[in-house]
């Protein structure tokens, strides 16, 4: 099949955490003409939220081609309404001051502008198949080892 850079892509998404903080990781499909892709990677210390927002962040990342059509399903209204409700004009506007996780925040704009995205919020563990395959890749891979590091929590933790 021919590459159709108007065809609109598919984007599920899920973070999940034993613990919050503690392992985390997350899980991502992609669809795209009739293709479909799945990634995952698992994390040693995280929360929740941060899951959520780094499988956004890397499924944008993962897109080879700017301007894309993208719709992002995702069952984290913390990522959603981020974006959908304006809020994230606003961090930007006070640079993140009391924000929580400004690092992926700051990434996310970067992979963010190069496309026309629509968020959309499903619930979580309902009926969306996509949504629930995330959520069992997100699991499974914050159990598989060995799990990176995330940096930008590890970090900025106080000891």
């Amino acid at each position: 099949m021919a590459f159709d850079k108007n065809a609109p892509v598919e984007i599920y998404t899920d973070g999940a955490c034993s613990g919050n903080p503690g392992p985390g990781g997350y899980g991502i499909v992609f669809k795209f003409c009739g293709n479909r892709k799945e990634v995952a990677q698992g994390y040693r210390l995280t929360t929740n939220n941060r899951m959520e927002l780094l499988a956004v962040i890397v499924a944008l990342e993962s897109l080879k081609y700017e301007g894309l059509n993208v719709i992002v399903y995702s069952d984290s209204k913390y990522v959603v309404d981020a974006v959908e409700k304006g809020w994230l004009n606003g961090w930007i506007t006070k640079n993140f001051k009391n924000v929580k996780n400004p690092d992926l925040w700051m990434r996310f704009i970067n992979s963010y502008h190069k496309h026309k995205i629509k968020f959309i919020w499903v619930r979580g563990h309902a009926d969306n198949a996509e949504n629930n395959r995330c959520d069992e890749l997100a699991t499974a891979s914050a159990r598989t080892h060995p799990l990176m590091e995330d940096e930008g929590f590890e970090s900025s933790r106080i000891l």
